[in-house]
């Protein structure tokens, strides 16, 4: 999968490629901007993310939808991201509970450095980096998550 690993994991790098076909999907909306999503919400998922996920995979669909991936955790957290394994740059977005963005970073392949939000988060969402600039999304932007896939709230 297309992504970073959390720190708060340990860093593990997985020893083979993701398997994108196995994991749920949905479509989220960032302000009027809709994102075809893989849902990472298992512990191995969240783990590996968009880890050896390569260009194409992440290509748009072919109506001009970009493709993601939104991570789902059940409490608030404030750890960071890193890109170990991830073969292609990427921005994420880090989300309140409410939809609410509190921070975007854009990260390069391979950075092992942690990618940390301003404040704590709920949910994160990463697509191709660049994205969110070109589509002028930022601090503040609300994302709408469909109720089905949400974790139970506190």
């Amino acid at each position: 999968m297309l992504m970073l690993t959390f720190a708060s994991f340990g860093g593990c790098g997985p020893s083979e490629p993701n398997a994108l076909d196995r994991m749920p999907t949905t479509t989220v909306q960032v302000e009027d901007h809709a994102f075809h999503v893989w849902v990472a919400e298992q512990e191995a998922e969240l783990e590996r993310g968009l880890m050896f996920v390569t260009r194409e995979q992440m290509a748009p669909l072919e109506d001009g939808t970009e493709r993601g991936m939104l991570f789902l955790f059940d409490y608030d957290r404030t750890t960071g991201f890193w890109m170990r394994n991830t073969i292609i740059p990427l921005d994420i977005a880090f989300i309140r509970v409410d939809g609410t963005i509190v921070t975007v970073h854009t990260m390069a392949p391979h950075d092992e450095r942690l990618h940390r939000p301003s404040e704590p988060y709920r949910y994160a969402l990463e697509v191709n980096a660049n994205v969110f600039s070109r589509l002028g999304v930022g601090r503040g932007d609300k994302v709408s998550i469909p109720t089905s896939i949400l974790p139970p709230a506190d």
